[in-house]
């Protein structure tokens, strides 16, 4: 007596059939990149021969410096006599 009577197929409420009738948007798949062994030995064999160029640029101008510093102060003790 007290229990609610259900339709025999229920349909959905107003709302709920706007809902499922949109559509989600497509995703795009991400493109595949594949690259080869080579490649990556290049670019590890570029990385490496650049820093080994940058070390040799770093140590040249340390010494460099450390020459005008040493020059520097030999050509004072020259003038002060």
């Amino acid at each position: 007596m007290f229990l609610p009577k259900y339709p025999d197929s229920p349909t959905p409420p107003p709302a709920a059939t706007h809902i499922v009738s949109e559509k989600a948007p497509a995703r795009r798949p991400a493109p595949q990149i594949s690259v080869s062994a080579g490649a990556v030995a290049a670019v590890l064999v570029g990385g490496v021969v650049l820093t080994a160029l940058l070390a040799a640029v770093a140590v040249t101008a340390v010494s460099v410096a450390a020459t005008v510093v040493v020059l520097r102060s030999m050509l004072r003790d020259q003038h002060r006599r």
